[in-house]
């Protein structure tokens, strides 16, 4: 395949989307999906607009295959979150192409994805291949506030429109290198947001007289406890494969020792002795714990009044077989027991069978692509609209294939400044994909 045009199409797909303000909120993503849905039918692929609400559109378009195997679905979200113009470099919805880098906002959250999967389905169309499986493409509105306008009310009042035995979607993909060695994460699993608010009550009178049942001051020992908390250990099948996997290729004492992670008298150890700036270390901590982080405190009208309540908002992340319940059940020590919790967002964690045959796809294209690489699957630790098809029962993974970049690292750069993806980087993910698409369904 010639892919030198390919790359120009590809370029300009992500400059014209990252054109289009799809800023959630507002969202406003009815005029992305209706560039995208003008892109398949000019090459003859039925595309369909689907609003939840007015100018909150999702795009949906589906290949027919024989039927043989169940359908795929390449899923993406064109919303995008806000940004802070003056501390980029380049406008962030400029699209411009410089030194090799398209910038923007959504370049790798997840526009570039919607871009892959785009040109996955039109290359199929192209080089007329024999489809055993249906393969559906879905770029839909409002993942960044939550998907109840997107994946969620799809799934809601259009089922039919995701039906589907597979899915790829975001949050996973990337490489890292650890030891020498390389690695693709393949997102199989993910916790879930379970976000709180806690609330101090106290009484109430002039600032002038302090007395001890002061709110402010209940709820600011309460969160300053919860937030230094190391929450218990809890090991589920996807982190110990993930850790086992990095060991299995690690030099001594990095092989003997990273599997000690898993044991909770030792994991506090092994976690002092990595490095302040790994990148592994927060994840690997957050992939073996509920978490607590304190977000937003709020107290008070006036400087001299003494204020009768206090309340703070937590974002907590339950891993998957957690409950509301159990995370409730870590986290009362901290706050005592005179302070109130309050539900904001019910946790939707999952976990994916990884043993299936589109994994083993992923390894063997990542191996021919990246000689030397190996896909692991790994624990997403926030939470994509997959949660919402994982509950359907389809085996969903995030894999959104991207090279290590120094210059531009996904960690780093979603939902940051300067936001961007090298050229290189973005065809590395059409290629992929579509090897992986081709291989998986014909």
């Amino acid at each position: 395949m010639d892919w030198e045009p390919i790359r120009e199409e590809a370029v300009k797909y992500l400059q014209d989307l990252v054109r289009i303000n799809t800023t959630n909120p507002p969202g406003n993503e009815t005029p992305a999906a209706e560039y995208v849905a003008e892109v398949l039918r000019k090459e003859g692929i039925e595309a369909q607009i689907v609003e939840s609400e007015p100018g909150r559109g999702n795009v949906i378009a589906r290949l027919k295959g024989s039927g043989e195997k169940g359908a795929l679905l390449l899923l993406s979200h064109l919303d995008v979150v806000p940004v802070e113009p003056e501390h980029w470099e380049h406008d962030p919805f400029g699209g411009e192409l410089i030194d090799g880098y398209i910038w923007g906002r959504g370049t790798v959250d997840t526009k570039q994805l919607t871009v892959m999967e785009m040109l996955c389905l039109l290359l199929a169309k192209r080089e007329g291949l024999s489809l055993k499986r249906d393969l559906v493409l879905a770029a839909t509105a409002d993942e960044e506030t939550g998907g109840k306008l997107g994946v969620e009310w799809l799934v809601k009042n259009r089922p039919e429109l995701l039906e589907c035995e597979y899915a790829i979607n975001e949050g996973g993909g990337f490489g890292f290198d650890l030891g020498g060695k390389r690695y693709y994460l393949c997102d199989s699993a993910e916790k879930a947001p379970c976000w709180i608010k806690v609330k101090a009550k106290g009484t109430p009178g002039h600032a002038s007289t302090p007395r001890g049942d002061n709110a402010v001051l209940k709820l600011a020992e309460a969160i300053a406890r919860l937030g230094k908390a190391r929450l218990p250990m809890h090991r589920t099948a996807t982190a110990e494969v993930f850790i086992k996997s990095l060991a299995r290729d690690q030099k001594f004492p990095n092989s003997v020792l990273l599997p000690l992670v898993l044991n909770p008298i030792f994991e506090p150890l092994i976690m002092r002795q990595l490095p302040e700036d790994s990148e592994i270390k927060p994840m690997l901590r957050a992939m073996l714990h509920n978490t607590a982080t304190p977000t937003i405190l709020r107290a008070g009208k006036k400087t001299n009044v003494i204020p009768s309540e206090a309340e703070a908002e937590v974002d907590c992340r339950v891993l998957p077989g957690q409950t509301k319940e159990d995370l409730f059940a870590e986290i009362r020590p901290y706050l005592g027991e005179d302070i109130e919790i309050e539900v904001l967002t019910e946790p939707m964690p999952f976990e994916t069978d990884y043993n299936t045959e589109l994994f083993t796809v992923f390894q063997e294209v990542i191996a021919e692509e990246d000689p030397g690489a190996k896909v692991v699957p790994f624990m997403l630790t926030a939470t994509t609209d997959s949660r919402f098809l994982a509950r359907k029962g389809v085996k969903v993974y995030g894999f959104s294939p991207m090279k290590p970049d120094p210059k531009a690292s996904f960690l780093e750069l979603a939902h940051a400044h300067n936001e961007r993806i090298s050229v290189e980087n973005l065809m590395f993910g059409v290629r992929v994909l579509y090897k992986i698409v081709k291989r998986f369904c014909t």
